[in-house]
């Protein structure tokens, strides 16, 4: 298959739900069903003696194999391992995404053509560390990672898109809207939740605002249930289901449906079974609301605080755009009625909005630098500009009187590329290397922050006297990523530079790592 979008495809890599999509010829965002014929593969990896099994058959399995089955991997992105052993043996939370990634190119294989090139989508919380781990989970699976873009911004780009196609024809990007629209994008997904303020208009996408928590997601409404349920059957027979990984395993899959069916129904009921005891429970739409109701109020606040930090008022925002499985919850739907005062706009379909924007940033890239002369289609998105925003403070830890803080060079939601440059000193004569500890985060107290890692300033020029200035320059780049650059003031000479993380895979492992999982048997 000859295509100008061959070989590239946008990847919602998701906590419970993963989904890839690519750009048809025509230029229109299509997902790409899996293996089994369905659009979204779950996010589940089992882990066999003769190889690995990921999505619907691993979730299916979970209740029988709980110490082999991976789930919620997203969740242990920036961690040295995943959250428990399976088959007693530790794995990295790259490994176990990058498992998932090679699934999934696997399966669009089957059905279009060889994948090298893909976009990855990432929570805009997720800070450096998780975004590194991403990248490195993409390299693991054979890809080529073009970009990371956060969900929200993806989301809000195929809902742009998506309201400017013609007679089945993709629109060009300068007509996305005929006026300039603010819209607010609330992204609850199965482990995540992100909210952002973007404003769109002819030919530029703009974030203006964003926050998020990394542990707040459909698990934590999944593990209300469970608790509800574990307790009502503790009252009764005095024994606990939340203690053993199998009963556990199978209140856990029960409650997910449970929640599933209270989006449609009043009222819903599942069975507890442990220590050969069954328990039939019935679960209200009321009674799930209240006990969830500090979880969506936590979403409540954090969705108040990003228009606010945004210099806006809600008579400001024009749309609300729905992302994410979560948001089919009606208590969602009516918080941000009374919130916002607008009908929320969940037009397009939750769990696949993300992976069609990331196509459509896949092909914004890939018309960078063409005339119209080169491929007329891919020339008209060439002059359309996305801005994102950073989610974290960076920061760099200086020593004080009162012990150490952080110093932030370039603060939460400034426009990004960003770019910050300050002088240091050298301690002693003739040094040659300066170590400085790179943080994310808002609080004045440098241990309350995340440390990125330290960077290493190397070889600087010999015979530097004590107290000689060394210009330090943080880059936060259109990803997100962090980058420092060391320099010499006076010669102008650049100074090696090496991050030394306190996690991640080394890159000899990576190799290593992407080396085997070319090679794993993936069911």
């Amino acid at each position: 298959m000859t295509d100008r979008f061959a070989g590239m495809i946008g990847i919602d890599l998701g906590t419970t739900l993963s989904c890839a999509a690519y750009l048809a010829r025509d230029g229109v965002p299509t997902t790409v069903p899996n293996r089994e014929g369905d659009l979204l593969t779950p996010s589940v990896v089992l882990v066999e003696d003769n190889g690995v099994i990921v999505g619907r058959e691993a979730k299916r399995t979970e209740c029988l194999y709980p110490t082999r089955t991976a789930v919620c991997v997203k969740r242990d992105m920036g961690n040295e391992y995943f959250s428990q052993p399976l088959g007693g043996f530790d794995y990295r939370p790259e490994v176990l995404s990058g498992i998932i990634l090679r699934r999934i190119k696997a399966d669009v294989e089957t059905r279009l053509w060889p994948v090298d090139e893909a976009v990855i989508t990432v929570p805009a919380y997720f800070d450096d560390t998780r975004r590194k781990a991403t990248q490195d989970a993409g390299q693991i699976a054979g890809l080529n990672v073009l970009d990371i873009i956060n969900e929200p911004t993806a989301a809000a780009l195929s809902y742009a898109f998506s309201a400017h196609l013609k007679h089945g024809e993709a629109a060009s990007f300068h007509e996305f809207t005929e006026r300039e629209m603010t819209a607010l994008v609330y992204d609850l997904g199965g482990g995540t939740f992100d909210v952002s303020l973007v404003r769109i208009s002819p030919n530029r996408f703009e974030t203006l605002a964003t926050d998020g928590d990394v542990r707040l997601g459909g698990k934590d409404w999944d593990d209300v249930i469970i608790n509800y349920a574990a307790d009502e059957f503790f009252r009764q027979f005095d024994e606990d289901p939340r203690t053993d990984p199998e009963s556990r395993a199978v209140l856990s899959l029960a409650a997910e449906q449970a929640k599933h069916a209270l989006s449609v129904r009043s009222a819903t009921r599942l069975m507890v079974m442990h220590a050969g005891q069954r328990l039939p429970i019935e679960i209200t739409r009321n009674l799930f609301d209240e006990l969830t109701a500090p979880l969506l109020e936590r979403t409540r606040a954090t969705t108040d605080l990003v228009v606010e930090s945004a210099g806006l008022v809600w008579e400001d925002v024009d749309r609300v755009l729905l992302v994410g499985g979560m948001t089919r919850m009606p208590q969602v739907r009516r918080m941000l009625r009374e919130l916002t005062g607008l009908e929320a706009d969940g037009s397009l379909a939750a769990d696949e909005v993300v992976a069609h924007g990331a196509a459509i940033h896949g092909g914004i890239l890939r018309s960078r630098g063409l005339s119209a002369a080169d491929n007329p289609q891919l020339a008209r998105w060439s002059n359309f500009t996305t801005i994102d925003v950073t989610a974290h403070s960076l920061g760099i830890c200086v020593r004080t009187d009162r012990g150490y803080a952080n110093s932030v060079l370039i603060p939460k939601n400034a426009r990004l590329p960003a770019t910050h440059t300050r002088l240091f000193q050298t301690h002693s004569a003739n040094q040659r290397q300066v170590r400085i500890r790179v943080l994310q985060g808002d609080a004045p107290d440098a241990d309350a922050c995340l440390q990125i890692g330290e960077f290493v300033l190397e070889n600087l020029p010999p015979n530097l006297p004590a107290q000689s200035p060394i210009e330090v320059e943080c880059r936060y780049g259109s990803d997100g990523r962090i980058k420092v650059i060391g320099r010499d003031p006076a010669s102008g000479r650049l100074a090696e530079t090496t991050l030394i993380r306190p996690v991640g895979i080394p890159e000899a492992e990576l190799k290593q790592a992407a080396e085997q999982v070319a090679q794993l048997t993936i069911g």
